[in-house]
């Protein structure tokens, strides 16, 4: 049996204007923008962040890893289907991908921005901008739209002028505006997404805790700590009892990787039932993994651990993603890597990670078996 798979964690790189062109007028001189850097390229600059963002990490997807690095010089060197929706059907076509769930860049780091209404402004921007990207394709590109969450109020009229506006869920950030997410406030805003269907998507990068500012050793051992962000964030929903009180709410935890969720299930059974009266929690009705396996998904691309480790993960909340076109997709070689990666996958499993999880969770316009050679675009 052939699965064309969906891509359940892919990218767009921000075009020069897309946050300019679209931001309220009250945001102009504001909005972020990119400038032209004496040793780093092209560059995204956004005010009030101390951090410019290089672009060249973000669209190089495909590069031998000896010439990964920062600097571009201008956008004509970064892949055009990072921007461009008609270029990215046919790099789709070269990974041999149907679709894809699509997240921001510069959008990621605007996550952690401090100033709330700036963020609604950019956040606003983009989402006009996500909107005429993925109606080239609607059966192809679906974008996740972002949430500044600067009330519980706004929150869900927002989701429920994103759900009219098409979209089939959205992308949270790490750190609301006010309380944290374990607050009660929260629960009609996760009562609302279930309502909608808009499953809550949490990408790493994009909490306040997940900086690797700090790192001890040389610099690459802070690539260990980018998981950190979302598995706290994990924790915090399952030992609040957010899942207790809203019991059908669905997260996903994006582009962090699979391979540990059992180890730190058992981590989080053994302090429940071994230490929760003195390290404090609310009672639950079920056991930290038990909410874990039902309604948290994960989103992975080259962890072969995750594939390895499916008898002690629920198959039916595992997604492959290619990541494209980051520097750790798996463009142009993921049918490639996924032939070894599911050699011991019997069928149905290899359906629902590589696409029935994704288009059920979001409720795709993709038909069971899709083609792309059927679909006419091969």
């Amino acid at each position: 049996m052939t699965i064309v798979p969906i891509s359940a964690d892919s990218h767009i790189t921000e075009p020069p204007d897309c946050y300019s062109a679209r931001i309220d007028k009250a945001w102009a001189d504001k909005a972020p923008h990119v400038i032209k850097h004496d040793k780093m390229g092209e560059i995204f600059v956004i005010p009030g962040m101390d951090k410019p963002i290089p672009m060249g990490l973000i669209a190089a997807a495909g590069r031998d890893p000896k010439d990964l690095q920062f600097k571009t010089q201008d956008y004509r060197d970064l892949h055009p289907g990072g921007y461009d929706p008609i270029v990215r059907l046919t790099d789709q076509d070269r990974d041999g991908v149907y679709g894809e769930i699509i997240y921001p860049s510069v959008g990621m780091m605007l996550c952690n921005h401090p100033d709330f209404d700036f963020k609604r402004a950019c956040f606003d921007a983009y989402n006009l901008w996500l909107e005429e990207f993925c109606d080239h394709a609607p059966d192809r590109l679906f974008g996740m739209p972002q949430l500044a969450m600067r009330s519980v109020e706004e929150g869900i009229a927002d989701l429920k002028d994103l759900k009219a506006r098409g979209f089939r869920g959205v992308m949270m950030p790490g750190n609301p505006a006010i309380s944290d997410y374990d607050d009660p406030i929260y629960d009609p805003f996760w009562q609302a997404a279930v309502d909608l269907k808009m499953p809550l998507s949490f990408h790493i990068l994009t909490s306040s805790d997940s900086s690797v500012a700090k790192t001890r050793g040389p610099k690459i051992n802070s690539f260990q700590t980018i998981i950190r962000g979302n598995q706290d964030i994990l924790g915090l929903f399952i030992f609040s009892g957010v899942f207790d009180r809203v019991p059908d709410l669905k997260i996903v935890c994006v582009e962090a990787d699979a391979g540990w969720a059992p180890h730190w299930m058992y981590r989080a059974d053994h302090a429940y039932k071994r230490h929760r009266y003195w390290l404090k929690c609310d009672e639950l009705q079920r056991l930290p993994s038990d909410y874990f396996m039902e309604n948290i998904y994960l989103t992975f691309q080259d962890d072969w651990s995750a594939f390895a480790q499916k008898d002690h993960l629920n198959v039916e909340r595992l997604m492959w993603a290619n990541d494209f076109p980051h520097s750790d997709a798996t463009w142009p070689w993921s049918q490639e890597m996924l032939a070894e990666h599911t050699a011991g996958l019997s069928e149905h499993e290899k359906a629902r990670i590589l696409r029935d999880n994704v288009r059920e969770l979001y409720d795709l316009p993709i038909p069971d078996a899709p083609l792309i050679q059927e679909a006419g675009h091969a």
